[in-house]
């Protein structure tokens, strides 16, 4: 499966924001971005103004880079919401954050949605009683998300029980870090979804 494998923290820096690809790191003084908040690149400190076009397309980058997602997978989420009824940019970020290694994330088992799709891939997240090991399966509303009793006990989660209640947990979902279990109430609506992004310019990007 085709994913990015450079440096996280030079994508943050291209977007000159946070996008908390790494966990604690990213809250530390030693991210990246609060040392040299530019772009990486010789002329990163002294690149001009950019365009309508440069900054739909650089909050296109932002989205998908924050949640993970190359580009043919992320346009393919755009043309599945521009298809459903409603806002074209809510509907992508509701489908974005019904991932299930999203999910994972919000609840407080990973400390990054990188983190969290490991997790996932290496089979220890449950969805209604059965194994998922697709980082891209899309939970609905009443799914139990668990983490398989034999993993319970291996450091990160461990972690997370120890940690909870440390992350602000979305109120479309129920979280029992005790049980290591997520409760799906339903899907978010946008103003439950925290990313800061302007969803309005991606749609604008993919409508020219």
């Amino acid at each position: 499966m085709a994913r990015y494998t450079g440096a996280d923290c030079k994508l943050c820096r291209r977007e000159k924001t946070k996008l908390f690809l790494k966990g604690k790191k990213c809250e530390s003084a030693k991210c990246p971005i609060e040392i040299r908040p530019y772009p990486p690149g010789e002329h990163g400190r002294g690149r001009p103004k950019e365009s309508e076009y440069q900054l739909q397309l650089r909050e296109k980058q932002k989205t998908r880079r924050i949640y993970g997602i190359l580009e043919r997978q992320f346009r393919n989420y755009y043309e599945e919401a521009n298809r459903k009824s409603g806002k074209t940019g809510e509907n992508l970020l509701q489908i974005l954050e019904s991932r299930l290694d999203n999910v994972v994330y919000r609840a407080g088992f990973a400390e990054s949605r990188d983190a969290a799709r490991q997790q996932v891939r290496h089979g220890h997240v449950l969805v209604n009683g059965k194994k998922v090991d697709i980082p891209s399966y899309r939970v609905r509303e009443h799914d139990i998300v668990e983490v398989r009793e034999k993993s319970r006990n291996l450091l990160p989660y461990e972690v997370a029980r120890a940690t909870a209640g440390d992350k602000t947990v979305p109120a479309w979902l129920g979280v029992s870090s005790e049980a290591m279990r997520i409760l799906v109430h339903q899907l978010p609506v946008r103003q439950q979804i925290d990313t800061l992004v302007q969803e309005q310019l991606i749609v604008e990007l993919y409508s020219k």
